[in-house]
């Protein structure tokens, strides 16, 4: 069994010129992984329909208090993390959320956006070493 980690998308049309796919090292492999949890809802994977998170679930609800939703998309994420990336230990999720109010003169129009700061910090099961991902989202366009 080959333990490449191939970079995705796969392009296939490597192959038919005679060349291997390209490949990642693991930290960027368990980079696109987290992502694809990350952008995966809950009942979206035919085969899984537990993989996921929750954060498209709540993408567009109403945000009472932003800690009870911080703690709910942490968890959410922790709980998937944990389940389905078994090649980190100790994982820890931080998630921060913000405002963004960005005007655009021309139009006369103001967009505020929900900005979802994750950050995942871990360690790799092979090796040890410290593991840190770490991304943005904009949630819930508003425009006035």
């Amino acid at each position: 069994m080959s333990n490449s980690l191939y970079l995705k998308p796969l392009r296939f049309s490597a192959i038919s010129n005679g060349q291997d796919l390209d490949k990642q090292d693991l930290g960027a492999s368990i980079s696109q992984y987290i992502e694809l949890i990350i952008f995966t809802r809950y009942g979206e994977h035919r085969y899984n329909p537990e993989f996921g998170c929750e954060i498209w679930d709540m993408d567009f609800e109403l945000i009472v208090s932003e800690t009870i939703w911080e703690e709910k998309l942490r968890q959410s994420l922790l709980r998937s993390i944990k389940k389905f990336e078994k090649r980190i230990y100790d994982v820890d999720v931080g998630v921060t959320i913000s405002e963004i109010n960005k005007f655009y003169p021309l139009r006369n129009v103001s967009e505020i956006k929900k900005k979802v700061e994750l950050e995942i910090r871990g360690k790799v099961s092979k090796t040890g070493e410290k593991y840190m991902f770490k991304t943005s989202l904009f949630l819930s366009p508003l425009s006035a």
